[in-house]
Order: C-alpha cells, then structure tokens, then sequence
C-alpha cells in the first residue's frame, strides 16, 4: 500500500496584502497528478487545511475542488485531520457525505476516541492500514482546569494529556489489528521537542508553556509511521525517518523562501517491509528577501527583472531615506518588470524608533498608530503635515481591516 503525506496547505494565505489563489490551484493541480503517476492508495492530510477559522469562499472552493477530483481517482482513500487553523465545525460539517466518497474527515477531537482509529482497505481488501487519525489537540480536549495551578502544572497536564491521547488511540488500534499483520499509521498536529520552527513567525508552540514541545518518545508506541503538521518547514523528528513534518507545500511567507518543499510517499509491502521517499513540490512563484545597502539592493532588483520570472520580494534596506522616498526609489527600478516588491523596511528607521521608545517599553505594548506616531517623531513632521499623515494612515488602517474582514 502506498501512501502520501501532505499537511499545512493553509489555503487563503495572503501575503502582504496579496491573495495567492493561482499558487495554490497549481498546487493542488501537481498534486492531483502526483497522486496518479505514484498510484497513491491513502492520502493524508495531517491539518491547517485552511490559514483560518473563517476561509473565504474561494478557500473553500479550492479544497472541495480538489477533493472531488481524487475521489475520482480509482481506489484512493482520504484523511484529513483538523490543524489549529482550521474551524472544527466548518471541517465535520461535509463529513457524511465526504465519508461515501471514502474521504474521512476528524475536525476535532471525538467524543469516542475509537473514532479516530480508522481502518482503510483497497479495492480488493487485500492489502489494510491502520489511521489513527489524530487532530490537533486543543487545551480543553486534553486538561482539566484547576484554582491556583502554575505555568509547571499547565505544562505538566498537557504533556499527560497529549501523551494518553495517544495511548488510547494505540490501545484501539492494536485492538482492531488483532493477529493481522496491518501496519499502523498515526497522524497529529503539534509541535514535538528538538524541532525549532524556523521560517515563518506565524509558528509557534501550540500549548502555553510548552516552549520545549512534546517527548516524541511519549506518543510514538509502536506507530509504522507518525505523520505529523505544523511545522513548515520539511523535517525528521530527532533524526527518525519515520516519524516527520511533510512541511509546508508552498512558503507561507518570506522567511520560507528558497525552501525546498516536500511532500512524502511511504511504501507498505507484505511482511512489514517499508520505504519511504520525499518528493519536491514544484515552486509555483518565487519568493526572494533582500537585505543590505540601498545600492546593493537595487542591483539585486535589476538582476531579477532581467530573468523575466514572476518574483515576490520583501527588502530591508539600510538607508537614511524617508520611507515615501525609499518606496519611490525602489518601485522605479522594478517598474515594468516581472518583480513585485511586496514590503520595504527601512532598517535604519526601524532601529532608531526604537531607540525612541521610553524605557520600560516593549514594541509588543504599541499599536500601528503608535509605531506610525513615533516614526513622525524621528524625521521630524510637526504641525498640519503631521496633522494629515495621520488622517491618511488610519484611512490605511481601516481600509485595510475591512479588507480582511470581507475578503473572498
């Protein structure tokens, strides 16, 4: 039996303002065709479907799009497990019908822990596999709430609960194996210890006070394979090939880019034999951050725009130009080619608003009006001048804000 291991597709992700829906159609176009040329027989789908509880409709086309697409393809079985971006409600909603398309879905934790323990068998019901199924685990799913508990006892619930979870999905699964030689798979969503997320900010340890992560060693019992979503980035879990983050299929923003991302196919054959293979996702537009002096960038730029490819840049410059003269400079040189710059910083700018700050201070403590505020204060704009940048900046603001509230 063949099996493809894919998670935090995070469809609906825009990136500074801009909807990446063609990216991801490509995406799940390659991957439908992956699908068929390896003759995968069980996708997994380990969470963060969608980058939020509320996706757009254009979201949700594309992810019912492509599901009614593979259940087209002849004897390929899916499971999809909820993320902690996904709404649980909005993922079981389509279950019944998903499930007669031999498409299973758990969007949350279940109410009879055996309903995560899945039992999948190909056409000919000659060759099986085992799925527990296992979303993510959310804090009220795994701990009780006590008066007076510290950070320790939070962290110390967690980690219990997090690891009888997944006991009692083992307990089942090896129930339901009996005597037969049936691999188990296990799936989750959560961060694991010894796997620094690197790449976007957006990641972050799903559990309050587990800046450590969860013991792999707790909840790997005697799984085949362990399946897991979170991270973006492709990665083994403390050097076990068969236990892994499948990682992000396009970068989800600018500290992801020039990753190479994967996706995973393990082979199960008879006698409990197994391989396993990463294959590259294809770069459906490309990401690139440039960092440095003013001069050094713009050549940067110039380089790009002559290899007459779609590029998305993020640049932190070092200048002493106002932001409204940096923006002018650099949109010039990319004028009339395939670059886009999507986000100049000025790190000079940013460096001296934070010298500004008042002691005590944390830029965590100020909102956008107030960084804007203080970058007024740094080149000095006082009087009417001030008066109406302020004005058109929180226009910005609120134009902005609705933009994500609506967007599609």
């Amino acid at each position: 039996m063949k099996i493809l291991h894919t998670s935090d597709w995070h469809l609906g992700n825009v990136l500074h303002g801009r909807k990446r829906y063609d990216e991801y159609e490509r995406f799940l176009h390659w991957l439908v065709g992956c699908i068929r040329d390896e003759q995968i027989d069980v996708l997994l789908i380990a969470g963060d479907i969608f980058d939020t509880t509320a996706p757009s409709n254009r979201a949700q086309e594309l992810y019912f799009h492509f599901l009614n697409r593979v259940a087209a393809i002849h004897g390929l079985q899916v499971v999809v497990t909820g993320g902690n971006h996904d709404s649980p409600s909005l993922l079981n909603a389509p279950k019944p019908l998903l499930r007669q398309l031999r498409i299973h879905v758990i969007g949350a934790v279940t109410p009879d822990v055996s309903d995560e323990v899945i039992l999948l068998q190909s056409g000919d019901s000659l060759e099986s596999v085992i799925v527990c199924a296992v979303p993510y685990l959310r804090d009220r799913d795994i701990r009780t709430v006590e008066p007076g508990e510290s950070i320790d006892d939070k962290m110390t619930k967690i980690q219990e609960g997090i690891s009888d979870h997944y006991r009692q999905v083992w307990t089942v699964a090896e129930s339901l194996r009996g005597d037969r030689a049936i691999p188990i798979i296990a799936m989750g969503h959560l961060f694991l210890a010894g796997c620094s997320p690197n790449g976007d900010e957006r990641v972050r340890e799903l559990y309050i006070g587990t800046l450590d992560g969860v013991d792999p060693g707790s909840i790997l019992h005697g799984f085949d394979y362990l399946a897991l979503g979170h991270l973006h980035e492709h990665r083994k879990v403390a050097g076990n090939p068969w236990c892994r983050y499948s990682g992000a299929p396009i970068p989800l923003g600018f500290g992801e880019a020039g990753q190479e991302k994967k996706v995973v196919v393990i082979d199960l054959f008879e006698g409990g034999t197994r391989s396993i293979r990463e294959i590259t996702v294809p770069c459906f537009l490309r990401l690139q951050k440039i960092q440095g002096a003013i001069s050094a960038i713009e050549q940067t730029l110039r380089e790009l725009g002559a290899e007459e490819e779609q590029v998305w840049v993020e640049v932190v410059a070092e200048s002493d130009s106002t932001a409204a003269g940096l923006q002018a400079r650099l949109h010039e040189v990319v004028r009339n080619s395939p670059v886009e710059i999507l986000k100049i910083e000025n790190a000079a700018l940013t460096k001296a608003v934070l010298r500004a700050m008042e002691e005590g201070e944390h830029l965590g403590d100020l909102d956008e009006r107030d960084v804007f505020s203080r970058c007024l204060d740094e080149h000095g704009i006082t009087g009417g001048d001030r008066d109406q940048l302020f004005a058109l900046f929180q226009e910005i603001l609120v134009a902005v804000r609705e933009e994500d509230h609506y967007a599609e």
